[in-house]
Order: structure tokens, then C-alpha cells, then sequence
């Protein structure tokens, strides 16, 4: 079953058999909770062998009204579910909470984005409203989006601190929204490594047109300021350097591959989700490197384009994928563009090659 929260099952298992007591006690409860998440997801999925949401496609016609957030508190002892208490609305002042206040601003950043940069309207295209639940659980090191809206945890504040605070992780989870709405790509081995690459590629996209940042400028690192202080790392991923971006006797080393030579291949984590994205995610970074500039006025179309393109099939692996942006990108920019043969030689240095054919 997919789990489509931010921080891997690896890192979470990790801290259980290398933490002190308390440690391993919180990570245990962010596992528990999280198998209660992806078994409720099950009304969502299809009865499928490589599962896929299925969610039906909007109403053809005028979208909606705009942008509508609605900011909720999760109350653990109420028998109430969620989202929980609302407790900011649209247009309403802030309200001194950080985590409430951090989650209203990032989805009207994420939404503006998706409108400005890729005429989107919310994750659906018609303008689906966007909720989000703070303060989830006691101490749960997570952020997931749950098929309809996005849940925070407020981290242990030991190994990490609030999930509101990473603007690159809200996009993330976002994506796994529009995936949801637009290419349902399964969540198993190469093509859910995709499903998750794509998903970093718009939460790094967000987080750089919302500073105004160059491809030169960026960190390229998912999950920056997530990790406390004393522990050795820097972010969850690196898209820049997969496998560079932690290496810590709590959470491990940073398993992640650069290149296809690395690929890994195992049973956990839907077949290596979390692990094998970062070749395509490397893909994208040596993309935009070549071309410069800002990432989302052409890699990032490249790679929206691709998303949105009905060739795009559930079961793609990296080839497939890879071979849908080059025919992006010659669809968008030709196909003797600087544009198509940056995302051809940028697979290629990841050992993904002979993308035309096919």
C-alpha cells in the first residue's frame, strides 16, 4: 500500500534500532501512525496489483472560486477525525500559532505558483479547495497528503522540528495531489520512484520561484531546516547530489543513487520509492543546470508538461518517463533545441540513453 508521507519508513526504522528510548518510542509511534494512514487510504485505491488512485477527473466547464484555505488543529482526544478543529479561513488574520500560520501561507504560495507558472488552479485544475490539519498526532516526525487534504506533524523537536517549516515539503505533498487528479502513476518499484521524483521536482520548484532563486542559487535539497541541530545532514534528499544529504548514527547514511549503475533493488519502501528517485531527480537537476536561468520557466515545463501528457502511463519506469520529456521538450521549445538536447544528454548521465527510439 503507498505511503505518501515526506519522511521515508528507512529513516523512521533506522531510529528504532540506533535510538535511546524515547527516540526509538516516537519513531515507533510515527510508524504505527502511518500504517493507520495507508490502510485508510484503501477506500481510495483501486483492487489493483500495483495500486493506483483512482479519482475521478473534474467537471468539464468554469473552474471554481479561487483560492480557498481552510487551516484546521488536530484534537487527539476528541472522537472527532479529521482534519479537526477549524481554526483559519480564508482572508482571516494570522493567528500566532506558527504551524497554523506556516501551513495558510505555504498553500496560497503553492497555489499562486501552480496558477502563475503552469495555469493551474489547485490541485484538481478547478480550483478544489485546500485544507490542511496541523499539530497531527503527539510528536509525529511526518507530512502526508491523505487523498484530500495535508497533514503536519510538529516533529519530535529532537531530530526533527516542524513540518510546516519546509515550503519544498508542502509542494511536495501537494503533487502527490495532483497526481492524484491527473496521472495516477502507480506507487511501486521504477514508476513509483518516478511518482516520487516528480513530486520533488514541484516542491523544489515552489520553494525556488517563491525566492526568486536561479538554478545556480538553489540548495536543490528537499527538506532543508528539517533536520535539528546536531544532527549531521542537511536535508531529507539531495536532488543535486543524491545520497549526500545525511549521514547520521540516528538516521543512517543517505542511501539514495545518482545513477543507474547504483539502481537498488529491494522489497521495502514499494520497491525502493524514496531511494531510486533520486536518478530521475538527478536528471532533472543536470537539466536545468544546463540550461540555467530559472528552473520552472523551462526544465520545469519539460517536466509539468510530461505530467499532464496522456502518454504518460501508470506503469512507466525511468526509460519510458525519460523518453516523454525529450518529446516534451521538442513539443515545447523543438527538437533541435538547447532545451531538447539538455533533457536528452541529462538522462544520458544518469545511464539512461537511446531515448528516441521507442
Amino acid at each position: 500500500m503507498p505511503n505518501y508521507a515526506i519522511l521515508p519508513p528507512f529513516i523512521l526504522r533506522h531510529i528504532v534500532r540506533a535510538g535511546d528510548a524515547e527516540e526509538r518510542r516516537r519513531a515507533q509511534n510515527t510508524l504505527a501512525r502511518d500504517r493507520v494512514i495507508r490502510s485508510a487510504r484503501m477506500d481510495l485505491m483501486a483492487n489493483m496489483q500495483d495500486v493506483v488512485v483512482m479519482t475521478p477527473p473534474p467537471p468539464k466547464g468554469r473552474r471554481g472560486r479561487g483560492l480557498r484555505r481552510t487551516i484546521y488543529v488536530f484534537k487527539p482526544h476528541s472522537r472527532r477525525r479529521l482534519p479537526g478543529q477549524r481554526v483559519r479561513t480564508e482572508g482571516k488574520p494570522p493567528t500566532g500559532d506558527p504551524a497554523v500560520d506556516e501551513a495558510y501561507d505555504g498553500l496560497g504560495i503553492a497555489y499562486r505558483f501552480l496558477r502563475e507558472v503552469f495555469g493551474r488552479h489547485s490541485v484538481d485544475d478547478h480550483d478544489l479547495p485546500l485544507a490542511a490539519t496541523v499539530h497531527y498526532s503527539s510528536k509525529y516526525s511526518n507530512a502526508f497528503w491523505n487523498g484530500e487534504q495535508m497533514v503536519f506533524g510538529d516533529g519530535d523537536l529532537k531530530l526533527f522540528s516542524r513540518f510546516t517549516g519546509s515550503l519544498e515539503i508542502i509542494g511536495h505533498e501537494l503533487t502527490h495531489g495532483i497526481m492524484q487528479y491527473t496521472a495516477q502513476m502507480n506507487y511501486t518499484l521504477q514508476a513509483g520512484a518516478v511518482h516520487e521524483s516528480i513530486c520533488d521536482v514541484m516542491g523544489i520548484l515552489l520553494k525556488q520561484w517563491s525566492l526568486g532563486q536561479t538554478v545556480e542559487a538553489s540548495d536543490w535539497l528537499i527538506g532543508a531546516g528539517l533536520l535539528m541541530p546536531g544532527i549531521n545532514g542537511a536535508a531529507l534528499r539531495s536532488m543535486k547530489a543524491p545520497g549526500t544529504a545525511y549521514d547520521d548514527p540516528l538516521l543512517g547514511a543517505d542511501p539514495q543513487p545518482g545513477h543507474m549503475d547504483d539502481f537498488r533493488r529491494m522489497q521495502h519502501d514499494n520497491g525502493g520509492v524514496h531511494i531510486n528517485s533520486g536518478i530521475p531527480n538527478r536528471a532533472f537537476y543536470l537539466t536545468a543546470a544546463a540550461l540555467g536561468g530559472n528552473a520552472w520557466e523551462r526544465a520545469g515545463k519539460v517536466w509539468y508538461n510530461t505530467l499532464c501528457d496522456k502518454r504518460l502511463r501508470p506503469h512507466y519506469g525511468f526509460k519510458r518517463f525519460a523518453r516523454l520529456t525529450l518529446r516534451s521538450a521538442a513539443e515545447l521549445f523543438g527538437k533541435q533545441s538547447i532545451e531538447a538536447s539538455a533533457v536528452r544528454e541529462a538522462w544520458a548521465q544518469v545511464g539512461i540513453s537511446s531515448l528516441e527510439g521507442g
